[in-house]
C-alpha cells in the first residue's frame, strides 16, 4: 500500500510538471544535478538570477522563471557586463527555467536551466519598476513578411549583442528568426566564425534564445541532439527556411515522458 501511494504521488508530480506546475516552489536541495534533455528534464541545485544587476533587468517577472544552472546564471551576468562595456543599454532577460526545471508555459525547452531568452531591444532604457517591466512587449525586429529585418527597428547594435552572446564560453547554439540570420550573413564582415552558432528558428523575432552546453560533470545531461554543423550557416540551408514561409506547419510531436529521476527532484521537500 505504501509503495502504491508513493507511486501515485510521484505520478501526480509528473503530471503537474507536464502542465507547467511544480510540486515545490523553490529549488530542489542538494548539489547541482542536471537530468535529461532540454525538452524533457529537470535540475536540482538551481540558482536564481537577480531581478536586476549590472547591465540587465528581468522582465515579465510575474509570468516568467529565472532559475538555472550556476554557470548559466554566471554567463548571463557576463554577457550583460560585456554588453554594457560595448556601449549597449540594459539587456531584458526573460525565461531561463523553473526552480526545478521541467515544462514551463509556452516553451518546448527551458527544462534544464541551460537556456535563456534575451529580448532584442537595444534602445536606451532606464531602470524600470517591476510593474513596468511586467507589462513590456518588446517589438519584433523582423519585417511583416518574415523575409528580412525591419529597417526601422534593426540596428548594428543588434549584431553586436548577438556576436557577444555567441562568443560566450559555454554556448552550444543561439536561435534567431531566419531573417535575422540572413541579415547577419549579409553584414558580418571578415570574422564570421561566431555566425556558426547563430541558428535560424521561427518564433524568435523579438528575442534570441541561448542554449548552453551540458556541463562536463553532469553525465545525466543529454543536451542537444546533434552538434552544430560546420560552416557559417549562410549557405543553401538558410534558404530552406524562407521556402517554408506560407506553408502549413507540421504538427508538433508530443513531448517525451520525463526521466524517472526527475520525479524525485520535483517531489523533494525544500530546505
Amino acid at each position: 500500500m505504501l509503495r502504491r501511494s508513493l507511486l501515485s504521488a510521484l505520478l501526480a508530480v509528473a503530471l503537474g510538471a507536464a502542465a507547467g506546475l511544480e510540486a515545490e516552489e523553490g529549488p530542489a536541495p542538494g548539489p547541482v544535478r542536471v537530468i535529461g534533455s532540454n525538452a524533457s528534464g529537470c535540475i536540482a541545485g538551481a540558482v536564481q538570477l537577480p531581478a536586476q544587476g549590472p547591465g540587465f533587468q528581468e522582465i515579465r517577472i510575474s509570468r516568467s522563471t529565472f532559475w538555472g544552472h550556476p554557470r548559466t546564471v554566471a554567463d548571463i551576468e557576463l554577457l550583460a557586463r560585456e554588453a554594457k562595456e560595448a556601449g549597449l543599454p540594459d539587456l531584458y532577460i526573460n525565461d531561463i527555467a523553473a526552480p526545478r526545471g521541467g515544462p514551463i508555459a509556452s516553451h518546448a525547452g527551458h527544462q534544464l536551466g541551460l537556456e535563456a531568452d534575451i529580448w532584442l531591444d537595444v534602445t536606451p532604457k532606464p531602470v524600470l519598476s517591476p510593474a513596468e517591466r511586467d507589462a513590456l512587449e518588446p517589438p519584433s525586429v523582423v519585417a511583416p513578411d518574415g523575409r528580412s529585418v525591419d529597417p526601422a527597428i534593426w540596428r548594428p547594435e543588434h549584431a553586436t549583442l548577438l556576436r557577444l552572446a555567441a562568443q560566450l564560453p559555454d554556448v552550444d547554439r543561439i536561435f534567431v528568426h531566419p531573417a535575422i540570420k540572413r541579415e547577419l550573413c549579409d553584414t558580418a564582415g571578415g570574422d564570421r566564425r561566431w555566425l556558426r552558432l547563430i541558428r535560424p528558428w521561427y518564433g524568435h523575432a523579438s528575442h534570441f534564445h541561448i542554449r548552453f552546453r551540458c556541463p562536463a560533470e553532469q553525465p545525466e545531461c543529454m543536451g542537444a541532439t546533434a552538434p552544430v554543423p560546420p560552416g557559417d550557416g549562410c549557405d543553401a540551408t538558410l534558404q530552406w527556411w524562407f521556402d517554408q514561409l506560407g506553408r502549413p506547419a507540421a504538427p508538433a510531436a508530443p513531448p517525451p515522458p520525463p526521466p524517472a529521476a526527475c520525479l524525485a527532484i520535483w517531489a523533494a521537500p525544500e530546505r
